[in-house]
């Protein structure tokens, strides 16, 4: 993503992208597999209780007989992108730089697909190392419209994943996000501003939407992840992308009356063509 030889400085590069200058420089450290041992069961607490901070986490891991430090718990949910759902104001990854856009969606009814999408970023564990999922999501129907599997959580995998969506099924009118650096960046409020999309993210801390897109999180690790090890990126990307595709087209969900997220998409796309 950062083209050293490109006529830009790699500082300004950096800045577009939402990645500190010292990142670029950065050799990143191999993960213990004590860590890495840590790192899952911190996933799968935080799962099971997302109002969890570092310091309930410890005292959880504590009594299960892991002894680890709250600043060492609190590292590695930083190496994961993870944070505890309260709310008040806590460590969320923004940018002091980057402009903050208002949360369009308070009180919004949003019953129509393409009304408004959603875009989050989440941990996936491996059977050495880790990567990070990206995924838009169409508010209404909880469709997958597209995803992506990246090593880092910079902004490119993000950025791109929004293309694949915008590309294949048109454009939302508001995109919702949290603040987090990979999505207040101007390289991604820059593809959505091009498109003419409201641009709505997340108060700083906020609860109230995340728990939206915490269940989808579930859905895929429960059902997918955690019943894996995968072996490789290549491996978790190919696996992912097959139980996403099951997902969208084979599992129903309860809150869409047994159906399934392609079958309300769809549907409610064709409603609405009969009736413009």
């Amino acid at each position: 993503m950062i083209d050293r030889n490109h006529d830009l400085p790699v500082t300004r590069q950096a800045e577009l992208v939402g990645l500190p200058r010292s990142t670029v420089y950065y050799l990143p450290a191999p993960v213990s597999a004590a860590d890495l041992a840590l790192m899952r069961r911190i996933d799968e607490l935080h799962l099971e209780h997302p109002y969890a901070g570092a310091r309930m986490l410890r005292d959880m891991l504590k009594r299960e007989g892991i002894k680890v430090g709250r600043k060492h718990v609190r590292t590695l949910m930083w190496r994961m992108g993870i944070q505890a759902l309260y709310r008040k104001p806590n460590t969320s990854k923004r940018h002091p730089g980057h402009k903050i856009y208002p949360y369009l969606l308070r009180g919004l009814s949003i019953t129509r697909p393409d009304h408004v999408w959603a875009m989050d970023i989440t941990y996936i564990p491996m059977a050495k190392g880790f990567v990070y999922l990206a995924a838009v999501i169409d508010w209404a129907t909880r469709r997958v419209l597209a995803h992506r599997v990246s090593i880092t959580m910079e902004a490119d995998f993000c950025i791109a994943a929004v293309e694949e969506a915008i590309a294949k099924y048109g454009k939302p009118e508001i995109f919702n996000t949290d603040q987090g650096s990979q999505f207040t960046c101007e390289a991604f409020t820059g593809l959505l501003k091009q498109h003419g999309i409201a641009i709505s993210m997340d108060g700083k801390g906020a609860w109230r939407d995340n728990v939206f897109v915490e269940r989808l999180w579930r859905t895929i690790k429960y059902d997918e992840v955690y019943l894996k090890a995968y072996e490789s990126v290549s491996h978790a990307r190919e696996s992912l992308a097959r139980f996403i595709a099951f997902y969208n087209t084979r599992r129903p969900h309860s809150s869409l009356d047994g159906k399934t997220p392609d079958e309300v998409y769809f549907a409610m796309q064709a409603d609405a063509r009969l009736e413009a």
